[in-house]
């Protein structure tokens, strides 16, 4: 595996063995024909490759090609689709100063969600190679799992040039040109903007045929978009299945719009059985709606469910830092032009550049980890490249994203690709958009999946937000673009305990408002009291509709100045285990009890009306009697009037009085349901 190599070059066939080359007339020596220190450069055209082998069900392939040098990749070709005989015509320029490492080139089929199949892998042997001549290689493939196994072969031009050399030197500029063509058409590649976003929610099948003895099948579904692949869980032993799974493929120019979907049968041990295909044809839905679609098997029977969803990406895209749209003073101008008030639609964009980031987790045994970035912005998705080995990652990307709603938060989440499982998670930070300051670099410190506390890590972004503040206002009172599918709710103790406490805080915000009025009745600060009354006379004797919308208006103004802290971070102390023991009882308690309080309280309201206790329906048929001649006879403004005199005056009448509330205490004479059972 590591000594022997064939090579097959001019219709000759050499072996070589732990670097010892057999001559022949093709420009392989067999002795050393360059010294292996020094400057050299090499030029690769990857030409085609025959018979390479089967990896898809559909008994074709997606291959592409992979170049490693001293275990780092160098070069990866374009995939080119179901096709067992590629034809990449593809160039690529390596400059080394060593030629004692071996060219590793691994071939892999492409499968888009999936670990990508390996096809086969060989070494070329850089220091038999014939210097300044144009040599034709053809590489056999091999796998040394099944050293026995055809895996087909790659043609190859290779050219080994030293640095120094006149050939080279006259061939400059016409690899300046070529390496600039080749610069340019990355560049375009990466920064292409898509047509569009296809929102699949794949939500259950129905009516499937069996395909197991017994009756039943372990369907999934695998879907196809042009180069892009996606396959869904499995759902064992069912006929009906329920998948609710949700995933983006991107719609391309020169992309099919066709949306092939095929619905197969787990089988463990042996080939998975075929159900039945469908297509979809995008170009016929509208764009910006969910579609509800029932799609029929073609060659069985059986539906799939899906709810898909075309949604316009046309200033989503992404380039290197030379690339920076906001960055071109006439670029911004037309961007700014773009968001005026001719187009509703859109009201701006925002560009981040991914700078860095610094002490990430180590998520492989290695210590290290091969971080990427993938940045949310509501249903649009983008990504960085992958840096291997690697803890203080350099990306220097930037991704701009349209801004449909500013009130939207940005999403950063730091991942560990793992060929053979899910990526990990590193750590993540949301950013809503409206806190963010433009051109500013700023270091994030990285979060955990819940975003209540830190992990490991910062990463360095640098954001720009343009948009159109009068069309974002009118934005605000629109419904918000909902994610397609969110993330099943768990059961969560911890997570109970933090929304009953959540509940809690504003509870007792509205006790203590309450306590502070109530206060004002109480007399207890004679001041306070006479400044309330005046002002409670004054406010309803005079008063208009617009005082309401003025009240509001004062009490957002007195925060503004005045509020000395808008923090509401819960700062609880930690506590050991009995004490989350403890916190979680009192929580199921406090919410068992109050669970019964508005369930009681419901009921009775309920059996007031259906005249479970008459004596109570007739007396509350005479209060809504006396009330509405009252309303009726006597201005509104007079009886609340008398209302606050007496809640005024009461203390100073009777200073032992016991406050009470007249409706409450009516209600508490009713019984609830679970009352009426247990008298009855």
């Amino acid at each position: 595996d590591v000594g022997e190599f064939i090579l097959i070059c001019n219709g000759c066939i050499h072996f070589s063995w732990q670097g010892t080359a057999v001559p022949c007339s093709s420009g392989v020596t067999s002795e050393r024909a360059v010294p292996s220190s020094g400057m050299y450069k090499l030029e690769i055209e990857l030409k085609r490759g025959h018979n390479l082998a089967v990896r898809d069900r559909g008994g074709s392939s997606d291959p592409y090609v992979k170049f490693k040098l001293a275990g780092k990749e160098v070069f990866r070709s374009k995939t080119i689709h179901k096709n067992l005989n590629p034809v990449w015509d593809e160039k690529t320029t390596l400059i080394m100063d060593c030629l004692s490492d071996p060219l590793y080139v691994k071939v892999f089929d492409y499968d888009f969600g999936l670990q990508d199949d390996f096809m086969g892998s060989a070494y070329l042997y850089l220091e038999s190679l014939e210097q300044q001549r144009t040599i034709p290689v053809t590489l056999v493939l091999t796998d040394s799992q099944h050293p026995d196994q055809d895996l087909g072969n790659l043609e190859l031009a290779v050219t080994l040039t030293p640095k120094d050399s006149p050939i080279e030197e006259r061939r400059d500029s016409t690899v300046r040109i070529y390496t600039q063509s080749m610069r340019l058409s990355e560049l375009h590649r990466k920064s292409q903007l898509w047509r569009g976003i296809v929102s699949i929610a794949l939500i259950e099948g129905r009516n499937l045929i069996p395909m197991d003895p017994n009756g039943l099948s372990d369907p999934y579904v695998k879907f196809r978009l042009g180069p892009q692949k996606y396959r869904s869980k499995t759902v064992p032993k069912t006929l009906s299945p329920q998948w609710r799974e949700h995933f983006d493929l991107h719609l391309y120019e020169e992309t099919g719009g066709v949306l092939e979907i095929t619905v197969w049968d787990k089988d463990t041990g042996r080939r998975d059985d075929f159900i039945g295909r469908c297509q979809l044809d995008l170009s016929t839905l509208s764009k910006e709606q969910t579609h509800h679609l029932e799609l029929a098997l073609e060659e069985s029977r059986g539906y799939v469910v899906l709810l898909v969803t075309l949604t316009a990406s046309a200033h989503v895209s992404i380039a290197d830092l030379s690339v920076t749209p906001l960055d071109d003073p006439q670029e911004r101008r037309e961007i700014l032009k773009r968001y005026s008030f001719s187009n509703w639609r859109d009201v701006g964009i925002v560009q981040v550049k991914v700078m860095r980031a610094e002490g990430l987790m180590a998520a492989d045994v290695t210590g290290k980890s091969d971080p990427f970035c993938v940045l949310e912005l509501i249903n649009d998705r983008l990504q960085t490249h992958t840096v291997y080995k690697n803890l203080n990652p350099e990306w220097n990307k930037v991704f701009t994203f349209n801004v449909k709603d500013i009130h939207s938060v940005l999403e950063v989440t730091v991942f560990d690709e793992d060929r053979d499982r899910s990526a990990d998670f590193l750590g993540k930070v949301a950013i809503p958009l409206l806190h963010i300051r433009n051109g500013e670099q700023k270091s994030y410190v990285l979060k955990n999946k819940e975003l209540t506390g830190p992990t490991k890590g910062v990463i360095y972004l640098e954001i720009d937000v343009i948009y159109n503040t009068f069309k974002a206002a009118l934005k605000t009172g629109v419904p918000a673009e909902q994610k397609y599918i969110e993330e099943e709710p768990k059961v969560s103790k911890q997570l109970l305990q933090q929304n009953f406490n959540r509940v809690k805080r504003c509870i007792m915000v509205l006790i203590s408002y309450g306590t502070f009025i109530n206060s004002c009745f109480e007399w207890e600060s004679a001041q306070r009291s006479i400044v309330s009354f005046v002002l409670f006379v004054v406010v309803v004797w005079n008063f208009e509709l617009y005082m309401l919308p003025l009240a509001l208006l004062l009490l957002l103004v007195w925060n503004y100045f005045f509020s000395s802290s808008r923090e509401t971070a819960d700062e609880s102390e930690p506590k050991g285990f009995m004490g989350k023991l403890y916190a979680i009882q009192d929580v199921f308690i406090s919410v068992q009890s109050a669970l019964d309080d508005v369930a009681s309280y419901g009921e009775r309201i309920k059996n007031t009306g259906n005249w479970t206790v008459p004596f109570l329906s007739w007396l509350a048929i005479t209060a809504l009697c006396s009330a509405t001649v009252l309303l009726y006879l006597v201005p509104l403004r007079y009886l609340v009037l008398a209302w606050g005199v007496n809640k005024f005056t009461k203390k100073l009448r009777d200073p032992y009085m016991i406050d009470n509330n007249e409706l409450l205490d009516f209600l508490s004479r009713v019984p609830s349901d679970v009352q009426v059972v247990g008298n009855s």
